[in-house]
């Protein structure tokens, strides 16, 4: 089941719509000829080529005709931080605030799922400092305090300037974390500093500590990577800072394209020499993009 941004229409909870999300990735999944990899829920496993068969759900069997095992609650045993860039760039574009619900939405859906999977997971929030962190836990009424702090942030229209600092966040993080974990960014990476190398020292600082490390750069591609705007005059709102600039946009796409896409390519090559993964999270695409990234990281830990 495709599902986009634009096709989220919020009338309940946040987790009546991780559920929906969630559920709908799976049935999509089960429909297509393509299993390179399975959702793997803490009750059942497939089972492979060699396994001991004493665990085998023969049931199970009867209903799909594939062969699964037993899993018991102590074989998963998986840590997941989360991490939330919520600083004002994030609240781009100013109009829908695209990459902040986009990533709350992913959010959930993967909190949802871990749940389901009977890992535990926490959740960080961040702007120029730790602004949140909580526990790294999998009971059910933790997974109901990281809903309502995501709520929370869906609520904030205020004019509030928040400015960002991943460079020193993730080395603060890479410290708090006592356990090895799956931490997962959610982030433009626009950093207050001028200088890139810190923000990839803080990235090896979380792999230094064996940490697994899976980064969505979120942006609108079509306007923040591409810039593709009328051309007639705008007046640019830095959300951050407030500063505002008139020009044509047509005058600079050259210069800001080139720019952004050597930062771009950068960031991305920093991220393959330190194995984290990276994914670029276009707001306009679809959701499963999230979760199915998720799932071939998690596969990849075992």
């Amino acid at each position: 089941m495709s599902t986009k941004l634009k096709d989220v229409r919020p009338t309940g909870s946040l987790e009546l719509l991780a559920k929906q999300l969630v559920e709908g990735f799976i049935t999509g999944l089960h429909k297509s000829p393509y299993h390179g990899f399975s959702v793997e829920f803490a009750e059942h496993r497939l089972y492979n080529e060699g396994q001991s068969t004493r665990h085998l759900d023969w049931k199970v069997f009867a209903r799909t005709d594939r062969l699964y095992t037993k899993q018991y609650e102590e074989e998963t045993n998986l840590r997941c931080l989360i991490v939330l860039d919520s600083s004002s760039s994030m609240y781009y574009p100013a109009d829908s605030m695209g990459k902040i619900k986009f990533s709350i939405y992913a959010i959930a859906a993967l909190a949802y799922l871990l749940h389901k999977q009977r890992d535990a997971v926490g959740l960080c929030l961040f702007s120029d400092k730790i602004d949140e962190i909580t526990q790294v836990k999998s009971t059910r009424s933790h997974l109901d305090k990281l809903f309502t702090v995501l709520e929370k942030i869906l609520e904030f229209k205020g004019p509030v300037r928040k400015s960002t600092r991943v460079s020193g966040v993730l080395h603060e993080v890479a410290e708090k974390i006592h356990k090895r974990s799956l931490v997962i960014l959610f982030s433009d990476m626009f950093d207050g500093s001028d200088d890139t190398e810190d923000v990839f020292k803080a990235l090896q600082h979380l792999k230094h500590n064996r940490h697994e490390v899976l980064l969505f750069h979120v942006s609108e591609h079509n306007t923040e990577l591409e810039f593709n705007f009328e051309e007639r005059p705008y007046e640019f709102v830095d959300l951050e800072s407030g500063d505002k600039l008139k020009l044509n946009p047509a005058e600079i796409k050259s210069q800001y394209t080139t720019s952004l896409q050597e930062f771009y390519k950068t960031l991305r090559l920093k991220c393959n020499q330190l194995k984290i993964d990276f994914i670029s999270a276009n707001t306009q695409t679809d959701f499963s993009t999230v979760l199915q990234a998720y799932l071939i990281k998690r596969s990849k830990m075992r």
